[in-house]
């Protein structure tokens, strides 16, 4: 995070990701981790003085000795951002790893339902896409699995599940932590490779030296089948400029970035030049495609 201000980079993020929608009331998911941590003081940040209509859920499941910490973590956060927390305690037993999340979502929609609260924000960030692309990989997954977490989706009726986060790398959210002096606590159980997520996420971290976009990469593909699945205009507009450069040149060697910079043109109605590649470029006036034109 670079800049006079790195920390605006999140929240400006967020703000312009659209998936939080104006005048929403939320309730985020605060576990005391720096995810959420991070999740929560943004959202507080970017809403209007005297205005956030947001509060914490904590939900303690009770499988760790040390969860009485990410507890009062969470408390202090919700004291340091003034805004309101709901704790809800399960007795986990020996639920399995779905049992717990269902169990966990369960209560946070009782929270959520009970405050008003038409959308509940996780941070789940970009890595957690890949581990959940890349299990949807293996496990034989369709476009449906490989789609990966839906940015928003309906969770409970009158509740949508909201992941204002998906296209930002945890390290992100640590820093973000950081420069704004926010407490946070550490999961041990993320270090334990025996559930299978883990063993992904272990993985993953061997690739990403040398593969510096994985997560980027990973982000992109399954927001563009996600949007190709649910048939939106912008899957419908990189299907017409993809169509048009095919008529003149090879697509694997032309960057994806290129390719979005004229799909966002043809969305705004914008006039331009936009180049695919060297001696390539796709010419747009008033938002429509006029052809290839050498450069």
């Amino acid at each position: 995070m670079r800049g006079a201000r790195p920390e605006r980079e999140l929240e400006r993020a967020i703000q312009d990701g659209g998936v939080v929608r104006p005048g929403e009331r939320v309730l985020i998911a605060c576990s005391g981790g720096p995810d959420s941590v991070a999740l929560a003081a943004a959202m507080h940040a970017i809403a209007q003085p005297g205005q956030s209509d947001a509060r914490l859920g904590y939900v303690n499941h009770g499988l760790r000795p040390s969860a009485w910490q990410d507890e009062c973590v969470a408390l202090q956060i919700a004291a340091q951002l003034e805004l309101p927390i709901d704790i809800v305690s399960l007795d986990a037993g020996g639920q399995s790893e779905d049992r717990l999340r269902t169990a966990r979502y369960d209560a946070l929609v009782a929270i959520a339902t009970r405050n008003g609260c038409g959308a509940i924000a996780t941070a789940h960030h970009a890595e957690d896409q890949s581990e959940t692309v890349l299990l949807a990989l293996l496990r034989g997954a369709g476009p449906e699995g490989l789609r990966g977490m839906r940015a928003r989706r309906r969770l409970a009726p009158s509740v949508d599940l909201i992941r204002p986060l998906l296209g930002i790398a945890s390290e992100r959210l640590r820093e973000y932590c950081h420069v704004r002096a926010l407490p946070y606590a550490v999961d041990p159980s993320n270090a334990q490779t025996a559930l299978r997520r883990n063993a992904v996420r272990e993985a993953l971290a061997a690739l990403r030296p040398l593969f510096p976009g994985l997560d980027a990469a990973v982000a992109r593909a399954a927001g563009v089948i996600g949007e190709e699945g649910d048939g939106t205009r912008r899957a419908a507009l990189r299907r017409t400029v993809r169509e048009e450069l095919e008529r003149a040149v090879e697509l694997r060697d032309i960057d994806f970035v290129h390719v979005e910079a004229a799909v966002r043109a043809l969305e705004e109605g914008r006039t331009g030049t936009f180049h695919m590649k060297p001696g390539v470029a796709l010419r747009i006036e008033g938002g429509v495609v006029r052809g290839i034109i050498p450069e």
